[in-house]
């Protein structure tokens, strides 16, 4: 990952309803042809392409938070196998999915949450977010594909950098082929953005909990298990921790009902594994970024290693 040419002889030309071009309108989405391509679980693709007719709106598919490296060049190099000189930017931009025929015992989960699961401290390139790591740890043989399906910055009730997690449940998580499993770790930037009083982190935790029963009743009408992720901690964040706490208390009135309420198919208590036992508040100094809200790569590792692998069979 991050290289800027591919394996000689590797490329194959994309068509869309046998035409070497397609055009997309604002808003909507192409699917193209099928490809004679037989990729090993967990192989790095790369897409090249051209924009023949120029970029008619600003509004296109991105992803800020690849922890990817593109790479930028004028002029059409879709069949180029290096692009020497090119601009390189840490970011996506255009295709937003690829799937992949699979044996029929395979089956996907998808994560729904924020930057904690799409990779915010981990490394560049390096693809060790904690759902590569989960993926790397129950191997190919297991049949499961491992759909990052979070978005940095992101809100489960409201919109802000993206749409809210809510909004994007039928795009991101019901519309992928093959589902079977979801785990929601999403809400601690509702808690961190909402007022911090007493009567605002009331209403957010409550809100949270009804949006969390919500996406559990949509999933299981489409035969899809959810498990509950458990909000981690952010003791010592600024802007998030509050000196009264009352930011800390909707966090754990949530964590208490992922835990307690029965909705949830299972529970993944990655608070459990990523806080201070001395400090629960706090994230383990040794898995923690440094702002005291995002994890580094052992913090990664940390959340993998929390879901248990017996929740992804059957």
């Amino acid at each position: 990952a991050g290289v800027s040419a591919i394996r000689p002889g590797t490329a194959r030309p994309v068509t869309f309803s046998g035409r070497p071009f397609a055009v997309v309108p604002v808003g909507a989405q192409v699917v193209s042809d099928p490809l004679d391509l037989a990729p090993a679980p967990g192989s790095v693709l790369t897409v090249t392409l051209h924009l023949a007719g120029g970029q008619a709106s600003e509004d296109v598919t991105s992803h800020p938070g690849s922890r990817t490296t593109s790479y930028l060049a004028a002029g059409d190099h879709v069949t180029a196998a290096d692009l020497p000189g090119a601009t390189p930017v840490d970011h996506w931009y255009f295709l937003s999915a690829l799937e992949v025929w699979s044996e029929p015992g395979t089956a996907a989960l998808v994560l729904l949450g924020d930057s904690l699961t799409d990779g915010r401290g981990s490394t560049t390139n390096r693809n060790d977010r904690w759902p590569d790591r989960l993926f790397d740890r129950l191997g190919a043989a297991a049949g499961v594909a491992v759909a990052n399906q979070a978005a940095g910055g992101n809100r489960l009730l409201d919109d802000g950098l993206g749409p809210s997690g809510l909004a994007r449940l039928d795009r991101d998580v019901l519309a992928q082929s093959g589902v079977r499993w979801l785990i929601v770790l999403a809400g601690v930037n509702d808690i961190g953005t909402a007022p911090a009083t007493r009567p605002a982190q009331k209403r957010v935790a409550e809100d949270l909990i009804a949006a969390y029963e919500q996406i559990i009743v949509r999933a299981h009408a489409h035969d899809i298990r959810v498990y509950g992720g458990t909000l981690t901690p952010f003791g010592g964040n600024i802007p998030y921790d509050d000196a009264p706490g009352h930011r800390e208390a909707a966090r754990q009135t949530v964590n208490d009902w992922i835990r307690g309420g029965g909705r949830f198919d299972a529970v993944v208590d990655f608070d459990r594994a990523a806080r201070d036992p001395a400090v629960p508040r706090r994230l383990l100094a040794a898995l923690d970024l440094g702002d005291h809200l995002h994890l580094n790569p052992a913090g990664h590792r940390a959340l993998a290693g929390a879901v248990p692998a017996g929740l992804l069979t059957g």
